[in-house]
């Protein structure tokens, strides 16, 4: 990957993780980083491996090739202008925001140049993100790009734009309720007998084992059920229980609730 440098703006836990998965992959050098965060004692670590470690977003921005946008909605418009007049046409802009569209990025840009927006999990701390990636004004080998740098922190995929809402439901929302999953099944656990932490770890290898079956075989997940349902056993009977309580239900309609969410605003 061809980047002489690399700037994210905002140092926060989602900057911050992307930095270490680059650094720690080998796609970037450190001298190569560029990280920002008003208070930046707090990127002290980033400093002593070689980042260039800075609270001035303008300065840090000049000469970039990639610009990855790790600030909250409501901060973009205010962080882009304040940047602009470091971009070009050939800037890579990369926004982590959510809901911001990728046409208004550009607006606030006041140049056309290759917008891309990206919604990672966070898993990408230990760099088994899920993330979806939109591309507006980019060229194949930019989209290529944006995805070589996003795939070194787990899986990624380019997906419509019109899609990243749902993305940002099913795969950094989603985290959360899988947890919550995860969760109940230790509570589930110790009421049968397991202490806590036995139970979470039972519960967490479960669901990982589960969620690599599927990924490794590429198996539809009722296929993998059938194999550990047997006529009148335990299994098939604790399913059955869950859907009559309304489990698949309520997932569903919590993930149409996130959506709805993100869609209307409220």
């Amino acid at each position: 990957m061809k980047v002489a440098k690399l700037t994210i703006i905002g140092g926060g836990n989602l900057g911050s993780a992307i930095a270490e998965g680059l650094i720690d992959k080998g796609l970037f050098s450190p001298s190569q980083i560029t990280i920002t965060r008003r208070r930046t004692k707090l990127l002290e670590h980033f400093k002593e491996k070689g980042v260039i470690v800075t609270n001035n977003n303008l300065e840090a921005t000049e000469g970039a090739s990639i610009v990855l946008l790790a600030v909250k909605p409501y901060q973009l418009e205010l962080v882009i202008k304040e940047i602009s007049p470091s971009l070009t046409k050939e800037t890579i802009l990369v926004s982590l925001a959510t809901g911001v569209s990728s046409e208004q990025i550009e607006q606030y840009c006041g140049v056309k140049l290759p917008v891309f927006r990206a919604m990672p999990n966070t898993a990408i701390e230990i760099g088994e993100s899920m993330t979806c990636i939109s591309s507006y004004n980019a060229t194949q080998k930019q989209e290529e790009e944006v995805l070589h740098l996003f795939e070194q922190m787990g899986q990624a995929l380019i997906v419509p734009e019109e899609l990243m809402a749902a993305s940002t439901v099913l795969a950094a929302c989603g985290i959360a309720f899988a947890m919550r999953f995860i969760r109940a099944a230790t509570q589930g656990g110790i009421e049968i007998g397991f202490g806590s932490r036995l139970a979470l770890q039972i519960a967490a290898q479960t669901v990982k084992g589960a969620a690599d079956l599927i990924i490794q075989k590429g198996n539809h997940p009722e296929d993998e059920i059938d194999k550990v349902t047997t006529p009148r056993g335990v299994t098939i009977s604790g399913l059955n229980e869950m859907e009559h309580q309304g489990f698949s239900s309520s997932l569903i309609k919590g993930l149409l609730t996130s959506f709805n969410k993100i869609e209307n605003g409220k």
